[in-house]
């Protein structure tokens, strides 16, 4: 009996996760620092330590506009930061122009990480390679990289 209830508590914990709840890990005490200035790109400090090889999830901003789902495409403006290197990789605010695309179309990290966030919001992604680019890396990502993302949701559809 014993073993059967710590098979469904250890299954509604893993349908939880699943659902969008997302659990800060361990290392959350060495998240890289993010600034708050809405309508601003973000600037993010330098990460700390061993990183998380869980997905991390931190709202920056809580939003108060529409929520989004699994299934929404997303407006939103973003900065990638290497937790490896400490080093902007990429800015959609350096470009001026916010990136749209549905929630389906990215990596998991992203998939898992978005739904719940609402419009005006920014949200810090803490992204193991698992959920991101995995072994192969992809562009200037290199392999086996985990990723930092801030991300600010102008618009969910």
């Amino acid at each position: 009996m014993k073993a059967r209830l710590a098979a469904v508590i250890a299954m509604s914990l893993v349908l939880l996760t699943g659902c969008g709840d997302k659990e800060v890990s361990q290392s959350a005490d060495n998240l890289p620092t993010v600034t708050t200035n809405q309508g601003e790109a973000p600037t993010i400090g330098a990460p700390t330590g061993v990183a998380p090889t869980t997905l991390v999830t931190k709202d920056i901003i809580v939003g108060s506009g529409a929520e989004a789902l699994p299934t929404s495409t997303m407006t939103v403006h973003y900065t990638l930061m290497t937790w490896s290197k400490g080093e902007l990789i990429e800015s959609s605010w350096n470009g001026g122009s916010p990136a749209t695309f549905p929630l389906a179309n990215v990596i998991v990290g992203w998939q898992q990480g978005i739904p719940g966030m609402k419009v005006g919001g920014r949200r810090l992604l803490v992204i193991p390679p698992d959920l991101g680019y995995g072994e192969q890396g992809g562009g200037p990502i290199g392999p086996n990289e985990t990723l930092i993302f801030v991300v600010d949701a102008i618009g969910v559809a």
